[in-house]
């Protein structure tokens, strides 16, 4: 029999899927939560003050929303924070940080000790797709690397954020000194702290933080640097302190750094210097092995059917694989029913992103047809928003459907590679968001791919 989940618990996981990933890991999986049915109140409890009030302030409706779905009725939030001394103290309703308020931003709230780590390399399932990101990635975390320098890049959902939190407990768990200072963030929560530190003059603080009082820094999805003068800038001085130290640095994003738009040729060139690892799609066995091993984690155990299925089907991206598995589980639970191949089919109809073998014109084709241009459209100057769109879709779909490089998928386009990557992480960042624009996106991606 598989335990009932609790009622935080399964709001977490409507987060979990509605959210980014890294607002996710930040800011709601800390969180501990509790319902109670008389009083109609959600209590939350988070470990500071400054997540505490983060949440209150940017999540509160995102979360009021999830419970709603889970629970009903849309109960009270209280969201209390646990200090060192064991009294919580509450953020009532309607607090809102002012710029002038807002608190100054401590090294401690943004480095992750092992503990916040959510992986380690032993969760990792390695294939001929990941081998060399893996072994790269376990070499960094030697006393004496080859190379103080690592560089990961894949499509979303194949594992760099994985590698990147499973260094950082492998480094901290190895770490002759008592304590191991390991910075891990974005870009974009770089970036805003920049912008925090420049408002309140607190660039000194700032640059202490994040190069005297660090020892390893793990960055994620640095391409949101593109395009960001100042930003850029700083983080290379930011990257050439740190490196002059001898301390390690840990880059991660979907596109190379040749790749990278509007970004300084300096900072271009100092990403290439260390050891750049590729993550490429896994193949059948990998990703069986992966549905394997997770619902093994889960504790419940699939038929061979079920696993082949889920591993068929979803083949692009095993965040979604592994989101896909969660949700045929919480059904299974939810309706006290067996995992069988009948219940996965149904649970799959909102994952499905079957990779069928589309080429460049296919593609254009289906486009054409959906957002109703013709391809001289598409393939014109024109700035017309119904055109940008159908341009970027064909964008999206060539490069995560096709082995077509940048370069080439611009040329058909009569475009720069530039403008490419632009018009994909356009795209990408609308699907994240969850919006009716993202949901229109997704659906009609899918009427493509599927």
């Amino acid at each position: 029999m598989i335990p009932m989940m609790h009622e935080w618990e399964r709001i977490q996981l409507i987060l979990e899927k509605s959210l980014k990933p890294g607002l996710f890991k930040l800011w709601i999986r800390p969180l501990k939560g509790s319902f109670n049915p008389e009083s109609g109140r959600l209590n939350l409890e988070a470990p500071n003050e400054f997540i505490a009030s983060w949440v209150k302030e940017k999540l509160e409706s995102s979360i009021l929303e999830s419970s709603q779905d889970v629970l009903g009725l849309t109960p009270e939030l209280v969201i209390v924070c646990s200090g060192n001394n064991g009294i919580s103290s509450p953020i009532k309703a309607g607090r809102n940080i002012t710029r002038q308020q807002q608190p100054a931003l401590p090294v401690n709230t943004q480095l992750k000790v092992v503990s916040s780590f959510q992986f380690n390399f032993e969760d990792f399932v390695v294939g001929p797709s990941n081998e060399l990101a893996f072994v790269a990635s376990k070499s960094f975390c030697r006393e004496t690397p080859t190379s103080d320098q690592l560089f990961l890049c894949s499509s979303t959902g194949l594992g760099k954020t994985h590698l990147a939190q499973a260094m950082g407990n492998l480094m901290s768990g190895r770490a002759n000194k008592k304590n191991l200072r390991i910075a891990y963030l974005t870009a974009e929560e770089f970036a805003n702290q920049l912008v925090m530190a420049l408002k309140g003059k607190r660039m000194e603080e700032f640059k202490s933080r994040f190069r005297d009082q660090i020892d390893v820094l793990l960055l994620e999805d640095i391409h949101f640097f593109q395009g960001k003068e100042k930003i850029q800038n700083e983080f290379l001085s930011t990257f050439n302190s740190l490196q002059c130290q001898g301390k390690k640095v840990v880059l991660t994003s979907t596109f190379l750094p040749k790749e990278l738009n509007d970004i300084d040729s300096n900072l271009v060139s100092r990403m290439c210097r260390g050891f750049l690892a590729v993550i490429e799609r896994p193949d059948m066995k990998t990703r069986m092995e992966i549905v394997k091993n997770k619902a093994s984690s889960l504790q419940v155990s699939l038929s061979d059917d079920v696993t082949d299925f889920l591993a068929g089907r979803i083949q692009n991206d095993i965040r979604q694989l592994e989101s896909c598995l969660h949700n045929l589980v919480f059904k299974a639970r939810m309706l006290k029913e067996r995992i069988t191949l009948e219940l996965a089919m149904q649970v799959i109809q909102n994952f499905d992103v079957q990779d069928h073998k589309l080429d460049m014109e296919q593609i254009l084709a289906h486009v054409c047809k959906l957002f109703e241009v013709s391809p001289d459209c598409i393939c014109s100057k024109s700035r017309k928003k119904q055109y940008v769109m159908a341009r970027n879709v064909a964008f999206y779909i060539a490069r995560r459907f096709t082995d077509h490089s940048l370069k080439e998928i611009g040329y058909r386009f009569n475009r720069r590679h530039s403008t490419v990557i632009k018009g994909i992480t356009s795209v990408e960042k609308e699907i994240s968001r969850k919006s009716p624009a993202g949901r229109q996106l997704s659906q009609t991606i899918n009427q493509i791919v599927i």
